[in-house]
């Protein structure tokens, strides 16, 4: 018998914790078992299958997905050596903002998951946001926010659709989907977020019972672009200025709540037998990277470095109204369930670079290298670019630049120019990306950060972190585990159910793998060249 093996079984024998963390994301649905001293003891991982229909279009097939879903889980436990009966709770972690509709009691889908980087509805949001409509709604909130200095009309006066959100993705399926239109003239129809969905699957047993409760967390309603965090709840506008019926909504539970019910044994096959396995935590990827990354402080900030770069700054109990093209989310919420004393809505602001990872992909398959491990090496191999510059602008550039029909490439190439300038370009462009994010939240909060703790695939390359250091001024912080959203969506699991009671046993799971600081003389010359970068920008601006 192995060591590991011996150990596993010693656990088993003991009833310690043993917590199945489910994370489903753009790329990848994995599930990871973990020990109550948050030692990974097995996993399983799978691709999602992202479709591309027509060109703009990216969807997820869902029962696709769901087969997935079921094999990773099944893999994971079996690969730690445990058994169903020796997991004490599943937690879940999401990607936000995909959605399907469908009609739950005859299993027919209208259409898709659709993902958050759909830009299906790219039309609707130009015309909405040039409409009298939302143009009109704007000025009379500025009027009641110089009224009466409420934070929440200011961020209606800078309300805006984008893609990345709900709101125009649903609008688009209503005005051109028939088999959807019907069904919501029959009442028959029910929106689920991706998290509402897999809920409703685990704790129905794949449809058995239709009656299970139809509810999604508020870390996953907050991004959608339909709530309002300043009111917690789903906001009227979606009914009153786009005839959204909020009946087919989920509804929002906090993400301290005791009624998440049970895993279905019958989701998951005879090999479970009458296992209910306990679910403890539903929560957003970003707020369980946030909990990941241990960012339970006002002033605290994250950079996740993944498909997109998301950074996420906590400014505690007051949701802040933003005008740089950034917005105020709910960052979690814990209430009197919680078993922790710290019982609130903590905010945060984020702002978003949707193209991060999906740049690195994008440059692997024009084989400009073979490895995205050897980018960090290939950019170090040359001094600069060359004054080559790149664009990363696949979904547009946000916030602060907010050109949704900006477009991607290279300027500056010579005959000179090399592989190797390419790919310091690549990734130098994507770190110019999160010190804008940083300089807007700056700037948002009148803070000036020191730390910016970063996660994800992309933080692994020590090329940009290092390169963000030197860009930013601030210090880089990367833990020795890149899994932030897993463990954060485990601590939260762990803490809803008991295992543990207080923030600061979770805090000695986190070690710190690397500090990347700044190098003062490395700051000057970066900034003249992100200077240029933003003078490049005005040549993409505006393409589409």
């Amino acid at each position: 018998m192995t060591t590991e093996t011996a150990t596993t079984t010693t656990i088993a024998t003991n009833k310690a914790s043993h917590i199945a963390a489910l994370d489903v994301g753009t790329t990848y649905v994995r599930c990871f078992v973990l020990d109550d001293k948050c030692v990974v003891k097995g996993s399983a991982a799978d691709t999602v299958e992202l479709l591309n229909p027509q060109p703009g279009y990216f969807e997820i097939e869902p029962e696709g997905l769901w087969r997935k879903i079921v094999k990773v889980i099944t893999e994971s436990i079996r690969d730690a050596k445990l058994t169903p009966a020796n997991i004490t709770c599943l937690t879940i972690s999401t990607q936000r903002c995909t959605f399907l509709t469908w009609n739950h009691r005859t299993k027919e889908y209208y259409h898709n998951f659709i993902t958050w980087k759909d830009l299906r509805a790219d039309d609707l949001v130009q015309q909405w946001n040039a409409s009298c409509s939302l143009r009109g709604m704007n000025g009379v909130a500025y009027a009641l926010y110089l009224l009466t200095r409420n934070s929440r009309f200011l961020a209606g006066s800078m309300l805006k659709l984008m893609n990345s959100q709900v709101t125009p993705r649903l609008l688009h399926e209503m005005a051109y989907n028939p088999k959807l239109q019907q069904a919501l003239q029959r009442k028959e129809a029910r929106f689920e977020l991706l998290d509402s969905w897999i809920l409703y699957k685990l704790r129905s047993g794949n449809g058995l019972d239709v009656n299970v409760e139809h509810i999604t967390d508020i870390t996953s309603a907050t991004a959608t672009g339909l709530y309002d965090p300043f009111t917690l709840n789903w906001s009227a506008i979606g009914r009153l200025l786009f005839g959204i019926d909020l009946n087919i909504m989920p509804r929002v539970v906090e993400n301290s709540y005791q009624n998440f019910g049970h895993v279905h044994p019958a989701a998951f096959g005879p090999d479970w037998g009458d296992t209910k396995i306990p679910i403890a935590a539903s929560l957003s990827d970003q707020t369980a990277a946030i909990w990941g990354s241990q960012c339970f402080s006002t002033g605290d900030v994250k950079v996740t470095m993944g498909t997109g770069a998301f950074l996420n700054l906590i400014t505690g109990v007051e949701c802040k109204a933003v005008i740089s093209g950034m917005y105020p989310l709910v960052a979690w919420q814990l209430k009197q369930g919680s078993k922790l004393q710290q019982r609130d809505t903590i905010y945060c602001i984020e702002g978003a670079a949707h193209d991060f990872g999906t740049v690195v992909s994008w440059a692997q398959s024009c084989e400009l290298f073979d490895d995205p491990a050897e980018t960090s090496d290939i950019a170090t191999s040359v001094p600069d670019t060359n004054d080559v510059y790149f664009m990363p602008a696949f979904s547009g550039l946000g916030p602060p630049v907010n050109d949704y029909r900006a477009a991607s490439g290279f300027i500056g190439m010579t005959p000179s120019t090399t592989k190797a300038h390419m790919v310091r370009a690549l990734l130098e462009s994507i770190v110019f990306r999160v010190v804008q994010l940083i300089e807007s939240a700056e700037e948002e909060t009148q803070q000036k950060l020191k730390v910016i703790r970063v996660d994800g695939g992309v933080s692994r390359n020590d090329f940009v972190c290092q390169f963000l250091a030197d860009a930013s001024g601030l210090s880089v912080e990367r833990a020795e585990c890149s899994e932030s959203s897993i463990m954060g969506a485990t601590y939260l699991a762990g803490v809803n159910h008991g295992i543990w009671q207080t923030l600061e046993e979770l805090k000695s799971f986190r070690k710190v793998e690397r500090i990347f600081k700044p190098q003062a003389k490395n700051y000057k010359v970066i900034s003249n060249r992100m200077l240029k970068w933003n003078k490049a920008i005005e040549r993409f601006s505006g393409w589409y």
